[in-house]
């Protein structure tokens, strides 16, 4: 399995609950390259028979992308799941998002992801088997103070789309997950207080959501079992979503 955005939050269990679940983990980083080995150090723990290895990757940079994936290939021989999961943002009102934010919160994001699904294209057809798992958001429904980034997350959902129309025949299948707030190092910033009493008060489970369940959720997209769902949007909002 192929991770991108392995080293933190989000990723870095995504990156775990693999490795728990037997398969053995390629993952990236940006800047945090001593999380990066901790998650490393960490999925040999829970599962010391596996292969992991992580690589700084700036996926804005489709030629750093050709050069990780041919790396990760190298050690690997194949690749037969690719979670998109690298991404950023940006608050801000459109008013106030610089031509700067803009590009950099879309080229993370959604260019990033088209970059990193490429890449491993090859090698799923190869297969004859693949699985594209995109990590999308509750905010590509539109999320205001956050342009750039909602933006981003429902071109995602296209691109997820796309790739599924394209080859699912191929045995290849693509889905995106869209999620709300998960409990996360970055969820418990003060900065999110009011997120997580949105999902106190309103959420039908009334709760956040925990890392373990995206990593639950990824398995069974993985698995054989979810070879008839193709080209799905599937929420793990806790109902969040529509409940408002």
């Amino acid at each position: 399995m192929f991770v991108s955005g392995g080293s933190r939050g989000i990723g870095a269990g995504i990156v775990l609950s693999a490795a728990a679940a037997g398969y053995d983990v390629a993952f990236t980083y940006k800047d945090s390259e001593a999380a990066a080995h901790d998650v490393l150090a960490a999925a040999a723990r829970t599962a010391p028979e596996g292969r992991y290895r992580m690589y700084r990757l700036d996926v804005r940079d489709s030629a750093d992308v050709e050069r990780v994936g041919d790396d990760v290939l190298a050690e690997f021989e194949t690749v037969h799941v690719v979670v998109a999961n690298a991404a950023i943002t940006h608050g801000g009102l459109a008013f106030s998002t610089s031509d700067e934010d803009w590009k950099n919160v879309l080229d993370t994001n959604l260019t990033g992801a088209f970059y990193v699904a490429r890449q491993f294209l090859p090698a799923l057809l190869a297969n004859g088997f693949g699985r594209y798992i995109f990590i999308s958001s509750i905010g590509a429904r539109g999320m205001a103070g956050d342009v750039a980034y909602s933006a981003s997350k429902a071109g995602m959902l296209g691109l997820s789309a796309a790739l599924a129309k394209e080859y699912g025949r191929k045995g290849i299948t693509s889905n995106a997950l869209i999620l709300g707030l998960f409990d996360t190092a970055m969820s418990a910033h003060e900065g999110m207080t009011a997120k997580r009493q949105i999902h106190a008060q309103h959420s039908p489970v009334g709760r956040m959501g925990d890392i373990a369940e995206i990593g639950a959720a990824i398995q069974f997209l993985a698995s054989d079992a979810a070879g008839f769902i193709n080209g799905q949007e599937i929420g793990l909002t806790g109902g969040l979503d529509w409940a408002l």
